[in-house]
């Protein structure tokens, strides 16, 4: 259930213009700190996931490893996707909130 809210929240921020997807554009968008929220396809290459990890690590900017390439170029209405930048912090925290309650086995369900 969470996971289909979390990409309806993506499909919102996207519309919005509040996501940056596609490595180059992840970057510049945490180098610059813009970004609230890195997500990357846990599908995803080690490379790609290690380049994050110590990016994000170093600009504290939180990450999640989240969906296929598919399913999140599917959420935002492009083509695979292996990584995105949030640069809105209202839609970075909701996503969040459904990411935690996920990996705390779902049980958790905070309403806004």
């Amino acid at each position: 259930m969470n996971k289909k809210k979390i990409y309806s929240l993506l499909g919102l921020a996207t519309k919005a213009l509040k996501v940056q997807s596609g490595e180059f554009s992840v970057e510049k968008t945490v180098k610059s700190g813009r970004g609230f929220l890195v997500l990357v396809a846990e599908d995803s290459s080690a490379n790609t996931k290690k380049m994050f990890t110590n990016m994000c690590t170093f600009y504290e900017v939180p990450l999640y490893f989240f969906g296929t390439k598919s399913e999140l170029g599917h959420a935002m209405g492009k083509e695979q996707r292996a990584s995105l930048v949030l640069l809105d912090e209202g839609f970075a925290k909701s996503i969040m909130k459904q990411l935690d309650s996920i990996e705390n086995g779902g049980s958790v369900d905070v309403k806004n």
